[in-house]
């Protein structure tokens, strides 16, 4: 099938140099499509990385240095709320790991540059589940989710307990023992992922292994089936393997540790999409023969569509049924009929009552 046109801040992410020959009017399609997205404090680092931003016009320029602003303040934030996680948790004696956008700002990845998110991620021991959750609520953590359908949702189907907010700061902390569903057929072993990951030198915090890191933010957006942060997961993705690539023997490991984990798919989808979307590089010897056909034509047809930036002008045709049709997909990968048709039916009659849902 034909790739659909690349928005304007898919052209800029590839060749970012490009973005001095905009006029105004296309400058502030830029932003507002960069925004939409929550990749615009991403394109301001990346700009001052390459040491453009200071040729950018006045007027864009106010917005990509007020961006900044606001994910340096973020990034403070962030830093105080690890912090408290950290002592909530110290009397326990277990390593915790985090897991996306914060694993990405403690180990200093690049996709975290100017990555602004809601939740802080951290994955434990299934074993240490209870504990973890007493000692966060001791420390004024709380969940909002009451229900029993919703309990009985996470605590024995998901892989994370409901979500807890903070009752003064309001901060939220999504506390995983997986990384994908326990229902999901996909679904890898924890224990592995804990005997791999790493320390980061000189601090108390854990982070999954480069390579696990990397699967993990493929499984999340490929088998999520939420899309409205899906080209930001996407430049996460293309960041993540950027940095990586540049340490010998990273593309074999990684290929190994998909398999290890249960992760081929997710990590084919993540490589195609990066490479047909933003031109992320990579050894052809990552991508096996025999791998095109009708499936592989009808992914393209959604996951082109599904992943553009998050912006009126990115949106096509089909966008909407796209998206629509990857969600069922999602649910169809991590739930079996039997759990799926009934939770289903719940969740639609719930949006008919006006009810809160999963």
């Amino acid at each position: 099938m034909s790739i659909p046109v690349s928005s304007l801040l898919t052209r800029i992410i590839i060749q970012p140099e490009t973005a001095l020959a905009l006029e105004l009017t296309e400058w502030d399609l830029l932003i507002r499509q960069a925004r939409r997205s929550n990749v615009l404090a991403k394109l301001a680092y990346l700009f001052e990385d390459l040491q453009l931003i200071d040729n950018v016009p006045e007027q864009p320029r106010r917005h990509l240095l007020s961006t900044q602003v606001h994910a340096q303040r973020f990034s403070i934030s962030l830093d105080w709320e690890i912090e408290c996680i950290n002592q909530a948790l110290a009397d326990l004696q277990v390593p915790v790991v985090f897991l996306k956008g914060t694993a990405y700002h403690v180990a200093e990845n690049q996709a975290g540059r100017g990555r602004v998110f809601s939740d802080v991620d951290i994955l434990v021991p299934e074993a240490m589940i209870a504990d973890v959750e007493i000692a966060l609520v001791k420390a004024g953590w709380m969940t909002s989710t009451f229900a029993a359908y919703d309990q009985k949702y996470y605590r024995e189907w998901m892989h994370e307990i409901p979500p807890l907010r903070h009752l003064k700061r309001q901060t939220s902390i999504d506390v995983h023992h997986n990384i994908l569903p326990k229902t999901c057929r996909f679904c890898p072993d924890a224990s592995k992922l804990l005997a791999q990951a790493v320390k980061i030198p000189g601090t108390e915090h854990w982070v999954l292994s480069p390579e696990d890191r990397v699967l993990h933010s493929a499984a999340h957006l490929f088998y999520g089936g939420e899309f409205d942060q899906g080209f930001r997961d996407l430049t996460d993705l293309h960041f993540l393997l950027k940095e990586f690539a540049e340490t010998d023997g990273f593309w074999p490991r990684l290929r190994e540790r998909a398999t290890e984990l249960n992760q081929q798919i997710a990590l084919h989808y993540a490589l195609r999409y990066t490479r047909l979307i933003l031109q992320t590089s990579m050894p052809d010897s990552m991508f096996h023969e025999g791998q095109a056909g009708i499936k592989q034509r009808w992914m393209d047809a959604l996951f082109l569509r599904a992943l553009q930036p998050n912006h009126v002008s990115c949106n096509g045709k089909w966008t909407g049924l796209a998206c629509w049709l990857l969600f069922v997909r999602s649910h169809w990968l991590k739930m079996p009929w039997y759990l799926l048709l009934p939770h289903l039916f719940r969740k639609t009659r719930m949006k008919f009552a006006g009810e809160s849902q999963h």
